[in-house]
């Protein structure tokens, strides 16, 4: 048999990269939704800190308002925010390709299927860092000052990257299960909503008992929790980070068995 007519096989190293590659392009030629789900957060950010700063660190300090305690407090949950919004930006965006049928067109090409997911999460945890990037300069601009040394600052990124990979993962099974990118970006809400009931903003010391527990346990709220021992020198807590990374790697396994459940399944006629 001659090499022309040899069938083609699939190089998952090699479909992997291509993947990606077609990802990241495509973020780089429609910046549009990752400016939308980056500029969420930061003008959060900026809303708490200049509105909110004063009353809201006056209700943490006791009745003493010290922005820059609140500053302090408040950036490592919008640093969680940014990872759930750039992931709900990733569900549109599988939906997006769902709605066009490349998906379709993907599952007839001599590729590793696995690839397609893979470009879309790894393209998504680099995006996420990016964003986490811009949104951590935004926060030292209006006074963060993180007391982390190398090692903390290491479990940092190490904590930030896991949790995105999960909601990543988690974000690609929305997108391929949603009728189009306005279905998945309403099914997705949760990633955005759920830092919003956590402590992220204020203690959950200061929630109501009937609510307290969910907002404690919540997956991330643990993950806050975390970050702020890790970037404030101030202790992580052996429960908060077990907690944090038992909720992480778990929503990895829920998101990448959904994923390949509703990617291998054949599209209906």
């Amino acid at each position: 048999m001659s090499a022309a007519s040899q069938p083609l096989r699939a190089h998952p190293f090699r479909d992997n990269l291509t993947m990606l590659r077609r990802n990241l392009l495509h973020a780089r030629r429609y910046p549009a939704l990752t400016l939308n789900v980056v500029l969420t957060p930061v003008v959060l950010l900026l809303l708490f800190v200049y509105v909110f700063g004063d009353v809201m660190s006056a209700g943490i300090n006791g009745g003493h308002a010290d922005r820059s305690d609140y500053v302090a407090y408040l950036v490592p949950g919008i640093l969680l925010m940014t990872v759930g919004g750039t992931a709900l930006g990733t569900a549109v965006s599988v939906a997006t390709d769902m709605t066009e049928g490349i998906i379709d067109r993907f599952r007839t090409m001599a590729i590793s299927r696995a690839s397609v997911l893979i470009g879309h999460v790894v393209a998504g945890v680099i995006q996420t860092l990016l964003a986490l990037a811009l949104v951590l300069a935004v926060g030292i601009a209006v006074g963060f000052r993180p007391g982390a040394g190398p090692v903390e600052w290491l479990a940092a990124v190490g904590l930030l990257a896991l949790v995105s990979l999960a909601l990543t993962w988690l974000a690609v099974g929305i997108g391929l299960s949603s009728p189009n990118p306005e279905g998945a970006s309403n099914i997705g809400l949760p990633l955005m909503m759920l830092p919003l009931l956590s402590s992220a903003f204020v203690p959950v010391d200061a929630m109501p008992g009937w609510f307290r527990w969910f907002a404690e346990y919540q997956p991330f709220s643990p993950a806050i929790e975390t970050l702020r021992g890790l970037l404030l020198g101030g202790g992580t807590g052996t429960g908060n980070a077990v907690l944090a990374v038992a909720w992480s790697l778990g929503l990895v396994l829920l998101g990448y068995l959904w994923s390949k459940a509703r990617f291998t399944r054949e599209p209906r006629r």
